[in-house]
């Protein structure tokens, strides 16, 4: 494996420069960012990645004003009390993306949710205090925990709200099996773990965080 700095300098080189992939980074957010979003917030953006997975990411971003309106703009009491014929009721909506499991899913979620602010004050706070060098540890607590957030579901999930993250897309499976942390796409609890070691290692070097380490091994693979 390795340093980052090596593997940096291929990143960069493949996107103009050092100046040109900083302007790429995202950050992610602050532990007291992340504490201040609404829990309603971590509901949408946790049911629009169940909505996307395996579907058009446009057709859901297009219609998903309209799914916030029917779902009560996601409020995790309102949601977590939704019943069996309320379901049954947006399954006949064409205002929504009719799916039986993925509609149930924001119900399971927001009792999960709900049990994770009944545990924490807040479910914002049980995201914005976990460990960033246990990532793998969350993504194991929402499999665990809350319905279809799976795979990479939760960590795009993550990502996009903010929470300091690696996704492991193809490119970043590429460089993770060309670095000889894995031999194959991570699944087992073992391999995630040699992942995980892997980026705090990085980010030890680096001074970065999970995010960006994640941007640069993506960008370090040719193609």
């Amino acid at each position: 494996m390795r340093d980052f700095d090596a593997i940096y300098d291929i990143a960069a080189e493949r996107k103009g420069g050092p100046d040109a992939f900083e302007a790429t980074l995202s950050n992610p957010k602050t532990a007291a960012e992340l504490a201040a979003i609404p829990d309603d917030r971590w509901l949408s953006q946790m049911s629009k990645c169940i909505f996307q997975a395996g579907f058009n990411w446009k057709v859901v971003e297009n219609k998903w004003p309209d799914i916030e309106a029917a779902f009560h703009e996601f409020d995790i009491g309102r949601a977590g009390f939704m019943t069996d014929e309320e379901i049954g009721e947006h399954l006949s909506d064409p205002k929504v993306i009719r799916h039986g499991k993925k509609i149930a899913a924001i119900r399971d979620n927001a009792r999960f949710l709900a049990e994770l602010a009944k545990e924490n004050g807040s479910a914002a706070t049980a995201f914005a205090e976990w460990p960033r060098e246990d990532f793998v540890g969350l993504l194991a607590m929402l499999k665990k925990r809350a319905n279809r957030l799976g795979g990479n579901s939760a960590m795009y999930f993550l990502r996009f709200m903010g929470v300091d993250s690696f996704i492991l897309s193809r490119d970043v499976v590429a460089a993770l099996i060309r670095e000889g942390v894995v031999d194959k796409a991570p699944s087992s609890k073992k391999d995630m773990e040699r992942v995980q070691e892997a980026f705090n290692t990085w980010c030890a070097q680096s001074g970065r965080p999970m995010t960006h380490v994640s941007r640069v091994l993506a960008c370090s693979i040719d193609g």
